[in-house]
């Protein structure tokens, strides 16, 4: 914001200089309905009119999501769904969690590409590894640009709905392709916990990482 400076003049310089000024006379009869005219015709079009192209009202504001379907629950935690979700992938990393606060939820944590990301020539040549709930990869020289790496991969904490599915996400190895389908989520813990999933495939760093609960499993 830039700050002006006004100058002020002396107050008698500026009574003097008013003295010279002639007197200043009434609007002609014809100016005044003119700028009657010209307020009425203002305040019909924004009160009448619909806003224009390009502008947003609050109706048209776009809200969180609601939920894709009834809560779930899980060890204690209720499972919100947010969307639903399906991926054909292929496996570029898994990582077992144990001992932190999500671990009773999705001990496993899957590093997934697809697209350009599921074609084995472009895996041989990225690095992936997982740690802490994060993936990181690395390459020496790029196979793909970065942008499309980065938005055809993602860390996703797998969320098992049976036992079964449980067995299967332990059993993944880094090559695999799998095809899930479920709900993308937020859980819910008593004391005010919450782990909620990203929506977009295309988003990175913190919060970027979706939190899937898997209804569906299979290798192929």
């Amino acid at each position: 914001m830039a700050i002006g400076t006004l100058a002020i003049p002396p107050i008698g310089l500026e009574l003097a200089a008013r003295s010279r000024h002639p007197v200043t006379r009434p609007l002609p009869m014809f100016l005044r309905l003119l700028f009657l005219l010209l307020a009425a015709m203002l305040a019909y079009h924004f009160t009448h009119l619909g806003p224009h192209r390009g502008m947003q009202t609050a109706a048209t504001v776009p809200g969180p999501p609601g939920p894709a379907g009834p809560a779930l629950t899980k060890n204690g935690y209720r499972i919100v769904p947010l969307e639903t979700f399906a991926l054909d992938a292929r496996v570029l990393a898994t990582k077992r969690y144990r001992f932190d606060r999500a671990s009773d939820l999705a001990p496993v944590d899957l590093a997934l590409g697809w697209g350009p990301m599921a074609n084995p020539v472009v895996n041989e040549r990225v690095s992936v590894s997982q740690s802490d709930r994060w993936y990181y990869w690395r390459a020496a020289e790029l196979p793909i640009p970065q942008r499309e790496i980065e938005t055809h991969s993602a860390n996703m904490h797998m969320i098992p709905a049976t036992p079964g599915i449980d067995d299967t996400l332990r059993s993944l190895r880094p090559g695999d392709r799998v095809r899930l389908s479920g709900y993308l989520v937020e859980a819910q813990a008593p004391d005010g916990w919450r782990w909620r999933s990203s929506l977009s495939r295309e988003d990175t760093g913190a919060g970027g990482c979706e939190v899937v609960w898997v209804e569906r499993l299979e290798l192929h």
